[in-house]
């Protein structure tokens, strides 16, 4: 009896010690675990934030339908901030303080994380896949810090040098947002002529509202640029290739990232966007629509979503998977540090990105491939993968 019974007080006390340490895990309870996400839901890259948004629930829904993770099921909860950094601000301390997230996911904009981070790092709340490739999302203390896909510095380095060897264009130009976004963009252009035999010759810097581009093209067209980076909201890039086709300047080669490499941008109407290059971490969801696991994705978030399923809605949906693979290595007794060992054990190839996947101690970057791709047709095309 005095066996049994100190059997049963042991057992009592480690799941007491158990359930103290979940009570102690902001975010995680015996029945939920809350993620949370401030995304442009209204703003100048809706367009990126809203379809990743509607990914990362396509996936999450399945998984709590299935049960959740080791018996939790996973809230996840969405603050829109408009592309404004007051609102991003609120939305982060909301989150943090009065929704008691355990970890953010997909949130978007360089210099809207980069204000999350000095609420979050304080408390070792991770951030997982920012929609920002900037270098920042990796700055110390990175143990907190997840990222999907190389960064725009390296984006824009990879693009400007596949031009060069396949164009010989050599003399390179920006147009960018001055925020931490844009300047990170440029900076590559400035920085890499050293490394990769260019000339950098002239920039121009624009508002998030901007619409009218002609005076901006008309001076980099003086200038001689034969490559332009652009570093810009969705509507305003698709605007500068329509002007400068306009003006008939067509020997420059215009250039995005990531931040641009959207189907929409391929899409539009009388092939206004054809031509358009893109330097970006993954290969472009429509042109592999054919492909088992992209055609078996666009079906599932057509027939939730009632339209068309986008790259960045991928982007979220394998965000979300990555979470969950997190979550379920990291056990039953979720904690910051057992997160950080399951993202840092994961290491699979995504087909539906055709991608290679991979985290480990010390390097918190999921992809290292850059793709280049060119807008024909309507759809972009993959050139190389460097």
């Amino acid at each position: 009896m005095k066996r049994l019974m100190n059997t049963l007080l042991g057992s009592a006390l480690a799941l007491g010690m158990a359930q103290a340490a979940v009570a102690e895990t902001q975010g995680v309870s015996d029945t939920e675990i809350v993620i949370g996400s401030v995304n442009d839901l209204s703003g100048i890259f809706a367009a990126v934030g809203v379809p990743a948004t509607n990914g990362a629930n396509l996936f999450l829904d399945k998984v709590n339908a299935a049960g959740g993770v080791h018996g939790r099921q996973i809230r996840f909860v969405v603050e829109d901030h408009s592309y404004q950094l007051p609102k991003a601000a609120q939305a982060y301390n909301k989150l943090v303080n009065r929704d008691k997230v355990f970890a953010m996911m997909l949130s978007l904009g360089t210099p809207h994380n980069l204000a999350g981070f000095k609420i979050l790092d304080p408390k070792g709340i991770p951030n997982l896949n920012p929609l920002s490739a900037a270098r920042e999302m990796l700055s110390e203390p990175i143990d907190n810090k997840y990222t999907g896909f190389a960064s725009y510095y390296d984006q824009a380095v990879a693009g400007i040098k596949y031009l060069k060897e396949n164009t010989g264009a050599t003399k390179v130009c920006a147009m960018y947002l001055p925020t931490d976004f844009g300047i990170e963009i440029a900076t590559a252009a400035k920085e890499s002529t050293a490394a990769l035999g260019t000339e950098f010759i002239a920039e121009t810097t624009h508002k998030p509202d901007e619409q009218d581009f002609v005076g901006a093209v008309q001076k980099l067209r003086s200038e001689g640029c034969e490559t332009v980076v652009m570093a810009l909201g969705v509507r305003a890039g698709i605007t500068v290739v329509g002007t400068a086709k306009q003006l008939g300047w067509s020997e420059a080669k215009l250039l995005n990232t990531s931040a641009g490499f959207l189907e929409a941008v391929a899409a539009v109407p009388n092939g206004l966007t054809n031509g358009l290059y893109a330097a970006a971490g993954w290969v472009d969801l429509r042109a592999r629509a054919a492909e088992p696991a992209p055609a078996a994705f666009i079906a599932e978030y057509e027939a939730k979503y009632g339209h068309p399923a986008t790259g960045f809605a991928m982007l979220g949906y394998n965000a979300a998977e990555t979470l969950v693979m997190a979550l379920e290595a990291a056990g039953r007794d979720l904690t910051q540090e057992s997160f950080q060992a399951g993202m840092e054990s994961i290491n699979y190839y995504s087909e539906l990105l055709d991608a290679p996947i991979a985290y480990g101690p010390g390097d918190h970057q999921g992809g290292d491939e850059v793709t280049i791709s060119v807008v024909e047709n309507g759809l972009w095309k993959l050139l190389a993968r460097q």
